[in-house]
């Protein structure tokens, strides 16, 4: 693992924790010579995650749609800033500079980060391990929601065990290492480029 994308908010949340836990892990990643791909925000817990990761030392890259780029206030501090034209492209160029993906709490913008990718998984298009940092049990209620769409025959369970939950970012990205992605469907079309 070089990189990790981590989907996280542009708001800070009510508990203390969020901040906490995004301080923690921009640590880590930094501690374990990992780099940091996300969003390219100042503010909310993206911010706190690549301030973090900045102060110890690590490579902080940054994706930033145009639009956004004064809304979310674009982080000036960072190894590198890619302002792209749109969130298509933000998700595609963060998902290319990335080995993995843990999602830290957040709100729609991270789900639709996080769903993004976990169906490109499903479809073969990327084998790349994809975690939930489940702060104070956070994405309980997801992965909850999850196992009910196995139970009503909308997700295949090897699917959902695409998911990995652990609220622990350490113990998160030691799966990372050892994670052996299951075989793409046989109709699955060939990696595209830049995922």
């Amino acid at each position: 693992m070089s990189r990790i994308c981590v989907f996280c908010g542009s708001s800070m949340g009510f508990s203390p924790r969020y901040a906490e836990q995004a301080a923690a892990l921009g640590k880590l990643l930094a501690q374990r010579g990992i780099g940091l791909v996300y969003g390219g925000a100042s503010v909310g817990t993206m911010g706190v995650v690549a301030d973090a990761a900045l102060a110890a030392g690590g490579e902080v890259i940054g994706v930033i749609p145009e639009a956004l780029s004064s809304v979310e206030i674009a982080h000036a501090g960072l190894s590198e800033l890619h302002v792209v034209k749109d969130m298509h492209e933000r998700k595609a160029k963060m998902a290319a500079l990335s080995d993995g993906f843990l999602a830290l709490p957040g709100g729609a913008g991270t789900l639709e980060e996080l769903f993004e990718v976990w169906t490109w998984a499903q479809l073969g298009l990327h084998g790349k391990p994809i975690g939930l940092v489940d702060v104070d049990g956070y994405y309980g209620p997801l992965m909850a929601f999850a196992d009910h769409m196995v139970t009503e025959g909308f997700v295949k369970p090897e699917y959902r065990q695409l998911l990995l939950t652990d609220p622990d970012p350490a113990a998160l990205l030691d799966r990372f290492e050892t994670y052996e992605p299951p075989a793409p469907p046989k109709w699955a079309a060939k990696e595209p480029p830049g995922i």
